[in-house]
């Protein structure tokens, strides 16, 4: 039992020692706080704080800000050759419209004077064709008007012979006699008129 006694004492003795180091971490910490907030630790932290500063910024003003200045330069050189080359192109396109426009003008004036051209021949041909047909209709009525002349002649000639005979007829009828001299003088008057 002894032994039990001394163990037990033992241990009390350890919990003892254990509580008093554990009270005296907390007291150090309490009495520490944050070691940023530390007023004796102020002039190392400004002095860090101003070697990062000048770190930070040599690295931005010699590296990265020179690289997102070329990014820049190149995005805005590339923004300005685009926009040059879609004025040219702009300039190539208005030419093309004015040169295609101006074709489409010299093929309708073509076009209008081709058609002024073809009417010019067929009206030509035509008048040579009514000329051609005209000439043709007067010959023909020339010749109608001859053989028309002819079949008059031939008809009076032949109202005359008929005139004649028939009014020697009617004088034989009648009894009498006729002069053939009498009775041709007698119808060419009668004919006349």
């Amino acid at each position: 039992m002894a032994n039990d006694t001394h163990s037990a004492d033992t241990e009390t003795a350890h919990g003892a020692v254990d509580a008093a180091h554990g009270a005296a971490g907390h007291a150090e910490a309490a009495s520490a706080g944050m070691p940023q907030l530390e007023f004796a630790t102020f002039p190392n932290q400004i002095f860090w704080l101003m070697v990062t500063l000048v770190v930070i910024y040599l690295v931005l003003s010699r590296v990265a800000l020179p690289r997102i200045a070329a990014v820049l330069a190149e995005r805005q050189g590339t923004i300005a050759n685009d926009l040059a080359q879609a004025e040219e192109l702009k300039q190539k396109a208005v030419a093309a419209e004015e040169a295609y426009n101006q074709a489409l003008a010299d093929a309708r004036t073509e076009a209008h004077r081709i058609v002024a051209e073809t009417k010019a021949e067929i009206q030509a041909d035509l008048d040579a064709e009514i000329a051609k047909a005209d000439a043709e209709i007067a010959a023909k009525a020339a010749e109608s008007e001859k053989a028309i002349a002819e079949i008059r002649a031939s008809a009076v000639e032949s109202v005359h012979e008929v005139a004649k005979s028939t009014a020697a007829e009617i004088v034989g009828s009648l009894g009498m006699s006729g002069d053939a001299k009498a009775i041709e003088a007698a119808v060419a008057e009668r004919v006349k008129g």
